[in-house]
């Protein structure tokens, strides 16, 4: 069977980070979305996404698909499900689509046609920004138990503080010593090559990825998850950083998500609780003003290659679009369109030429390239926000 992720309706809703990615590649958890389907599918999967993103994520469709709606995480109740659907039947839950059969070529979908089947058990998902943090503790569970069940974590040194050691596993490479991790609330994940330095104290739910670093005296409340190839140092509550990110150096971060290629410097500091303790308002990228999130906690929305400068401070609630450039003093606004350069005195445009040249030497430091796929889709983001900015 060939399994295809698609976006949804939730696409505009996880702005700015579907700007440079579909929903499948969202990391909430442990791993991407398109990573735990395919854990429990044991394949891999391709895509249906927007047409300037297909180049890099395309899809390949076959004689038979399922088509998988990206922003449900899967459990083993609703695969058990997905691995059964047969022609013309598709899964619901309430009025949302979850997944459907298709053969191939078949262009015009009527879910009138198709045997409808009920979901009615619980199951994540993700269709708003702050659902990324909010509900990564319950990802971090689920992913957990998919990745150790009946697997045997390496040894932790003697030399760390070590509390409910059972709900602990650490992969080959990784290294700590000196630290307390306290795995009471929840299970912490330390994966191939990652290390904690010593003095760092984490409280799960917590995942570190692959080859990341958690620098001297940290501090980390959970539920976090830092993703690949990232620093974070200071202090952190529920955030959710997707990888190749750093927020190096003290200063707090906390109930927000960052994407790739992110930095923070030294001394950032974002708010997630208003002086009045009002519910948060997020800029929505739909109605093209402040939408109401239902949080009274809530800090930075960061996309990818977005970057401050040190002693940043950031409102509760702020967005931040991708490859913007943030410094100064003071509050810059709560909502930061892509490709801007500056901060609360004003902003100008961020160029793409300059951007571009800013990113090859991040991403190169990474031994990665910014070929011309990731130009060409800065550039339509840099076209497609226009309409923010301006300057």
């Amino acid at each position: 069977m060939n399994y295809i992720l698609f976006d949804g309706p939730s696409r505009n809703n996880l702005l700015p980070f579907t700007y440079t990615r579909p929903v499948a590649d969202i990391r909430v958890g442990i791993l991407t979305i398109r990573e735990k389907w395919e854990s429990y599918l044991s394949c891999t999967t391709t895509t249906i996404t927007e047409d300037y993103l297909a180049d890099k994520f395309p899809m390949v469709e076959m004689e038979v698909n399922v088509m998988i709606n990206a922003s449900y995480l899967p459990n083993e109740e609703l695969v058990e499900k997905i691995k059964g659907l047969k022609e013309n039947e598709a899964i619901f839950q309430g009025d949302d689509i979850i997944a459907f059969f298709a053969v191939e070529g078949q262009e015009d979908i009527d879910f009138d046609d198709y045997h409808a089947i009920e979901f009615d058990r619980e199951v994540l998902k993700i269709e708003n920004t702050w659902d990324i943090f909010s509900k990564n503790g319950d990802a971090i569970k689920q992913d957990f138990k998919l990745l150790t069940e009946d697997r045997t974590s390496e040894p932790i040194s003697k030399t760390n503080n070590i509390i409910a050691p059972e709900n602990i596993f650490l992969e080959e490479g990784a290294k700590l010593e000196f630290t307390t991790l306290n795995a009471t609330n929840g299970p912490i994940y330390i994966s191939k090559d990652a290390e904690i330095m010593e003095g760092a104290l984490i409280r799960g739910p917590f995942a570190l990825c692959e080859s990341s670093i958690i620098k001297m005296g940290s501090k980390i409340y959970g539920p976090t998850t830092v993703g690949p190839f990232s620093k974070v140092g200071g202090e952190v509550n529920n955030s959710v950083i997707f990888g190749y990110s750093n927020k190096g150096h003290e200063g707090f971060l906390g109930n927000s998500v960052l994407g790739e290629w992110c930095n923070l410097g030294a001394d950032t500091n974002n708010s997630n609780l208003k002086n009045n303790y009002a519910e948060v308002r997020l800029w929505d990228y739909q109605t093209e003003g402040f939408a109401k999130t239902g949080l009274q906690f809530c800090g930075l929305m960061m996309g990818d290659h977005s970057k401050c400068g040190i002693n940043t401070m950031f409102n509760t609630g702020t967005v931040i679009g991708v490859s913007a450039n943030i410094f100064g003093s003071g509050f810059p606004r709560n909502f930061v369109p892509s490709f801007s350069w500056g901060g609360s005195s004003g902003f100008s445009t961020y160029l793409t030429k300059k951007a571009f040249e800013v990113a090859k030497v991040v991403m190169g430091r990474r031994k990665i390239e910014l070929d011309q796929q990731d130009e060409a889709i800065l550039e339509h983001i840099f076209e497609e926000t226009k309409k923010y900015r301006r300057s």
